[in-house]
């Protein structure tokens, strides 16, 4: 319960997303009180324009491409997706964009939750402003935690900003396919929205600055990625610089090292940026606009109060490492509070160290693209000893079964000296459900010999665990 006031709660969670509520959770559930602090829909950024409905769009193309990849369910698939049945199931996983029983979660948890702005006004202090413009100030007797996210970012394009370029959010939430859809960036979100809206009738161009896609994760990632959107009849431009948009009427003209490109739509998902400009770090010696730079229980270096959880450090910008960071930084929170010593030593309870050892993500693409830990350029750039091995997942009994023809390619790379798991990347279809395994052999650091004696269940695609531990042996 707050003091009487009303304004003083032991601690203060800027911005209602995922990661706040999650925050905001974690302390009530150790005994302390919070206000949640939320100028839009509580819930965030993943259930109304980002997780949710991108992959809610993609489902529909999946089930199809399943279905025609198998022998006699082929031929029962006769027609396309229906568009307006997904977008409006897509609508049903954003309840409608509408917060009502994400509210009522909050406030079944025992969590204040304040409609409007929160901005940080000198230490333990945050004012909201509403939107009718009262204020409300609030007073933090523990600690005050930043979960404001990230906002996408526009490269300095001449032109770009006039030309009303479609953000993330406009493409996941969009009433109809565009006509021509231009994709500015290759990235993951670039690359399932150019699934998604092909999949759903729209003729697609992706313009890659890089010369892959998926810059980051193994090229194989990359590589497949790009054929299946390039057979799937979708335009994809590697080492593509665009250097001016413009506007035509209704149509949106780019000017690029290939010559120019004419769309409906551009969608530019070139990635993203601290939400921080206007959280009030200038009354506290920050600089807005910046990624708050934490430790691994979240906390501010320099700070005993101040948490940055979630996108807005920049560490492992996902939903999920977002709630894993909430879980973490909570547990510290309550910690602290009891006036308990809590350091962040590496694989504490209340220490975020998956967050640069263990960050597991997918691309939702068609092949999917699933990854924890280390890549090979990774373990290089870290200077560690590492041997990689390769293995084809069509050569599995239980992918086979799958789907007729099946491709895909695991990855596994190891430690040579410690010989444990840094790292494996599957790419295929429905490889997302072979992740958490990998995940946890990196987490837990696994030997290669204990793995051995996780015998995989035949004929399922995780033989490939099999397949990848006598690549080793066999090196």
């Amino acid at each position: 319960m707050s003091d009487a006031d009303g304004k003083t709660y032991d601690v203060v969670v800027l911005g209602g997303g995922s990661t706040g509520e999650n925050v905001a959770d974690a302390v009530v559930r150790g005994g302390l009180t919070a206000a949640l602090v939320e100028a839009e829909l509580v819930g965030g950024e993943c259930s109304y324009w980002a997780c949710m409905p991108s992959k809610a769009l993609l489902r529909g193309g999946d089930v199809l491409a399943a279905a025609r990849a198998v022998d006699g369910a082929r031929q029962a698939v006769t027609g396309d997706q229906d568009v307006a049945a997904t977008l409006a199931r897509r609508d049903t996983f954003t309840h409608d964009w509408d917060d009502s029983p994400q509210v009522e979660w909050v406030r079944g948890a025992g969590i204040a939750l304040l409609r409007g702005t929160g901005r940080l006004d000198g230490e333990r202090s945050v004012v909201v402003t509403a939107d009718d413009g009262s204020t409300t100030r609030l007073t933090a007797r523990h600690a005050v935690a930043v979960c404001t996210g990230s906002q996408p970012v526009l490269p300095p394009v001449d032109g770009l900003a006039d030309v009303d370029p479609w953000v993330p959010r406009d493409a996941t939430s969009a009433k109809e396919p565009p006509g021509r859809l231009l994709v500015l960036g290759g990235g993951y979100v670039g690359c399932e929205m150019a699934t998604a809206w092909s999949d759903l009738g729209a003729r697609v161009t992706v313009l890659q600055r890089d010369e892959q896609l998926l810059d980051g994760a193994e090229p194989e990632a990359g590589e497949a990625v790009a054929a299946a959107l390039r057979a799937a009849g979708v335009d994809v431009r590697l080492d593509a610089e665009v250097t001016a948009a413009r506007r035509e009427g209704t149509e949106v003209v780019l000017t690029t090292s290939d010559g120019e490109v004419r769309g409906d739509e551009v969608l530019v998902a070139v990635g993203r940026a601290a939400r921080t400009g206007d959280a009030g770090l200038e009354t506290v010696g920050l600089t807005p606009g910046e990624y708050l730079d934490v430790d691994d229980t979240l906390l501010v270096r320099g700070s005993d109060w101040l948490y940055g959880v979630g996108d807005v450090n920049g560490r492992a910008p996902l939903t999920h490492m977002g709630k894993y960071e909430a879980r973490q930084a909570g547990a510290a929170i309550a910690a602290r509070a009891r006036g308990e010593q809590v350091r962040p030593d590496a694989w504490a309870p209340w220490a975020a160290t998956a967050d640069t050892a263990a960050v597991p993500s997918v691309v939702f693409t068609r092949p999917q693209v699933a990854s924890v830990g280390l890549t090979r350029a990774g373990a290089e750039a870290a200077g560690l000893p590492h041997r990689a091995v390769t293995y084809p997942l069509g050569g599995v009994a239980g992918a086979a079964l799958l789907a007729d023809g099946y491709e895909g390619t695991a990855v596994a790379v190891v430690d040579t000296e410690r010989e444990v798991l840094l790292g494996a990347t599957f790419i295929g279809a429905d490889v997302a459900e072979l992740l958490h395994a990998a995940t946890i052999a990196v987490v837990g650091r696994v030997p290669i010999a204990r793995l051995w004696h996780a015998v995989p269940a035949y004929p399922t695609v995780s033989e490939i665990w099999l397949r990848l531990l006598e690549a080793w042996r066999d090196g």
